[in-house]
């Protein structure tokens, strides 16, 4: 289940103190604090990685094994496959 970040929503509309709640994708976001009822609203964040492993789960051979297609900028709009299926190279004049 996600991670969501709430902020505590202060009488002049202002951002009061921050939570995080786990909850599945499909809930509703919240509108009042679970335990004290006060309003409040879902702030955006970006998503994280977590540190050290992405570029294990980002390699070459992890992406080929899962499925995946990558390709590498080469240099005058040409980029080189370097994982998994498909044409060996792609150009913006194809």
């Amino acid at each position: 289940m996600p991670t969501y970040v709430y902020a505590i929503i202060k009488p002049d509309g202002s951002d009061g103190d921050r939570f995080e709640v786990f909850q599945r994708i499909s809930d509703p976001a919240l509108t009042a604090h679970p335990e004290t009822g006060v309003p409040v609203r879902r702030v955006p964040v970006a998503s994280q990685f977590q540190a050290g492993s992405d570029a294990q789960r980002l390699s070459n051979s992890n992406l080929e094994r899962l499925g995946f297609t990558k390709y590498e900028r080469a240099g005058d709009g040409t980029y080189e496959k370097k994982a998994g299926e498909g044409p060996r190279t792609i150009s913006a004049d194809d």
